[in-house]
C-alpha cells in the first residue's frame, strides 16, 4: 500500500504532469482566441497593467522576468497601438510610469471574455457535476502554486 501512495503523491511526476497539462491548456486558449496581432508578452504586460495598475518599465520587466530592453520593445509596441500611455512619475520626474488606456482595458476584457467563455462551454458540455466540483476543489491549490513559483 505504501508503494501506491508514494506513486500517487510523487512530486516529480505531478510537477511534470502539471507543466504539460497547463501548457496544453494555455496553448489551446491562445490558439483559439488570439486578439489582433498582440504577442504573448504584449498580452501579459497589458493584463498586468490592467490588473495591478500603473507601473514603471523596470518593475514590469522584473515581474515579467524579462530584460529591460525587451520590456522597452514590448511597451513601445503597446504604446504605438494606443493600448498603454507613458507618463512622468509624479514622485520622480526622471522616471516614467506606464498605464493601460481604455482601449487597452477593453482589449484585455475582450480577450478574457473569449477565453472564459470557451472554458465555460467546455466545462458545461464535457464534464459532470462531480468533475466540476473536483475542478472547484483544486483551484485554491493551483492558485497557491502560482503564487509560490
Amino acid at each position: 500500500m505504501a508503494e501506491i501512495e508514494t506513486a500517487v503523491s510523487d512530486p516529480e511526476r505531478i510537477g511534470a504532469a502539471l507543466r504539460l497539462t497547463i501548457g496544453r491548456i494555455a496553448r489551446r486558449l491562445r490558439q483559439n482566441h488570439a486578439v489582433g496581432d498582440l504577442s504573448l508578452s504584449e498580452v501579459s504586460v497589458l493584463s498586468r497593467l490592467e490588473r495591478d495598475g500603473a507601473s514603471t518599465p523596470s518593475a514590469l520587466a522584473e515581474h515579467e522576468r524579462i530584460r529591460p530592453q525587451a520590456m522597452a520593445t514590448t511597451l513601445a509596441a503597446l504604446e504605438e497601438r494606443g493600448l498603454v500611455d507613458r507618463r512622468p512619475d509624479a514622485t520622480d520626474g526622471r522616471r516614467v510610469v506606464m498605464t493601460v488606456t481604455e482601449q487597452g482595458s477593453a482589449t484585455v476584457r475582450h480577450r478574457r471574455s473569449e477565453s472564459v467563455q470557451r472554458l465555460i462551454e467546455v466545462l458545461e458540455s464535457e464534464f459532470s457535476a462531480d468533475e466540476l466540483h473536483a475542478f472547484d476543489a483544486v483551484l485554491p491549490l493551483l492558485d497557491r502554486l502560482a503564487e509560490e513559483l
